[in-house]
């Protein structure tokens, strides 16, 4: 499974509303970007308390980046 793919799977498992995620994956010339979008009343679910949730997408997806041979960075955006 690819890293953009493995994120919107984890991301829809966690929200209300799974037709509103949005995966974009983009390269900065370092790094690889990848940008999930959710639903206005989703955004908390994703981020978890103290930013839990996100951190553990976050470690996650490094470990399957790193598969790949490359460093991945997480965006969470509105």
């Amino acid at each position: 499974m690819a890293v953009p793919e493995l994120v919107g799977l984890m991301a829809r498992l966690l929200v209300r509303e799974p037709q509103a995620v949005e995966v974009d994956d983009a390269d900065d010339g370092r790094d690889r970007v990848i940008t999930l979008r959710v639903g206005a009343a989703d955004r908390g679910r994703v981020i978890g308390k103290e930013g839990r949730t996100a951190k553990a997408l976050r470690s996650i997806l490094a470990i399957a980046s790193a598969r790949e041979g490359r460093k991945a960075k997480l965006d969470i955006v509105d």
